[in-house]
């Protein structure tokens, strides 16, 4: 059978991204994303589901900077809803907590929550990790802060639901393969694609690196910037464009792009998931 990894424990967020797209394959949890990473590129699960920005928090940065450590590629994205669910076990009451701990992700999105019951934020490895610990030491006093799928796994009690501090709390997802599966170009579809580059310390040089996307009405969705590992001297970019390479407005701009830019690399091309579509973000 399919397999599917992520970085957690059962009950994670990742884990129910898991079974929203893929139902029907065996999930492996994996300590690290590093791990997760390495249980695709040794043949050991077909695919990994990787969380990197969430609506409330923002970025998963841990994930820009592993993703050019690696040579997977992306296939698909998913946007997953997010309902932060306050847990503990049977019979603790709110006037008992002291405490709450869950991944800093989630921390961040029920921050305002936390500090309204006098809660102290502990950051954990991740919600369902959280959960799991909660039961194991029987705590009285402290909470997590995770789904209901790790409270009904871990016999946790929901105290209160919705727990995030903003509705419409959605965390997208990318879905990394061994190889490539690019969809073929079809001039009404909509699509993402990803790169990866660097770019010299020299005045202009990313104004100049990215000019052809605009001269040639490529939508630039996303760009996040880093120090290239070991040097202060150049920085790395990870990019995603609301286009297809095979689209000819795409190669042109492109072809700036790798004229311009040093070491380039394709990350994947996939079609854009219909929550853009709905919310009108792209």
């Amino acid at each position: 059978m399919a397999s599917i990894a992520f970085q957690g424990v059962a009950g994670a967020y990742s884990h129910l991204a898991c079974q929203s797209v893929f139902p029907q394959y065996d999930v492996i949890p994996c300590e690290s994303f590093v791990q997760a990473f390495a249980m695709v590129e040794n043949g050991l699960a077909d695919l990994a589901m990787i969380p990197v920005e969430n609506s409330t928090a923002g970025r998963v940065e841990e994930i820009y900077r592993q993703i050019p450590k690696t040579h997977l590629h992306i296939i698909a994205e998913h946007f997953e809803p997010v309902n932060h669910c306050l847990l503990v076990n049977p019979g603790v009451s709110t006037t008992q907590l002291r405490w709450v701990g869950s991944h800093p992700q989630a921390l961040a999105q029920c921050a305002h929550h936390i500090e309204e019951m006098g809660l102290t934020a502990i950051a954990q490895l991740d919600t369902a990790g959280a959960a799991q610990l909660i039961r194991d030491t029987k705590s009285q006093d402290g909470a997590a802060i995770g789904s209901a799928l790790a409270a009904q796994l871990y016999g946790l009690e929901i105290l209160r639901h919705e727990f995030n501090d903003v509705r419409g709390n959605t965390t997208r997802f990318i879905i990394l393969a061994k190889e490539a599966r690019p969809p073929v170009w079809q001039k009404n579809q909509f699509y993402i694609s990803s790169y990866i580059f660097k770019v010299r310390n020299i005045p202009a040089a990313l104004y100049k690196a990215l000019g052809g996307f605009a001269t040639n009405g490529i939508n630039l969705i996303k760009i996040e910037s880093y120090m290239d590992g070991g040097t202060l001297n150049s920085s790395r970019f990870h990019i995603d464009i609301a286009a297809h390479p095979d689209d000819p407005a795409a190669k042109n701009a492109l072809d700036e792009l790798n004229f311009f830019a040093e070491n380039v690399r394709w990350l994947g091309t996939y079609a854009q998931h219909a929550f853009r579509r709905q919310h009108d973000f792209v």
